[in-house]
């Protein structure tokens, strides 16, 4: 059975551009595959582990092969089962806001928390190798012009995109689709000509083979 993950990167329930786009995506892969399993994690509403002191200490005691205290080896041991998630996922959906160039906080302790050695990836003290094996669909959601030409050019303006590739590559995914969506300012006709031209896009990757 195929398995899609579905990271919600924004607060905006039943508001945001990025979701509406990525549930239309999930929605044509289903109704194409009907044995499809969904799973969701919403990192503002969900109980996720905080990056905190003692994650850190037993992420450096992990890397030292020391021994973790009991602290430790719970906070650890809360990291697994997110990783196996993004892991087992055949086809990990993200759908994301910019904020201030970048992404959301609560994606980026998500992606802090389960980014580790042994969880995601192996590190032989030179190269990464990732552990996920799926693919992956982006859908970031902008709110002003990002192209070349414009005075904020993605290549020199965009730590939301070019980031959560780097970082899929990194944990060993690199079939990455992305459907983008700008001008989410401009007022609501704007926005419903984005949703609308993203989810035809977005279909059509669902639709192919």
């Amino acid at each position: 059975m195929q398995r899609i993950l579905h990271i919600i990167g924004s607060p905006r329930t039943g508001q945001s551009a990025s979701t509406d786009v990525a549930q239309a995506y999930i929605a044509a892969v289903v109704q194409r595959h009907p044995g499809v399993a969904v799973d969701v994690i919403d990192v503002w509403s969900d109980d996720l582990p905080e990056f905190d002191e003692e994650i850190m200490n037993a992420k450096y005691a992990h890397l030292s092969r020391a021994a973790l205290t009991p602290r430790q080896e719970q906070a650890w041991a809360a990291i697994a089962p997110l990783a196996q998630r993004i892991r087992q996922a055949d086809i990990l959906v993200m759908s994301v806001p910019m904020w201030n160039l970048g992404i959301p906080y609560r994606l980026k302790m998500l992606i802090d928390v389960v980014s580790q050695k042994g969880y995601l990836f192996d590190f032989d003290g030179s190269t990464f190798t990732g552990l996920a094996t799926g693919r992956a669909v982006l859908v970031c959601a902008r709110g002003i012009n990002y192209a070349t030409g414009s005075a904020t050019p993605e290549r020199e303006w965009d730590f939301q995109k070019s980031y959560l590739i780097k970082w899929l590559e990194m944990i060993g995914i690199v079939d990455v689709q992305t459907v983008v969506l700008e001008q989410l300012l401009f007022g609501s006709d704007a926005d419903a000509t984005a949703r609308r031209e993203a989810k035809e896009l977005i279909v059509q990757l669902a639709e192919a083979p």
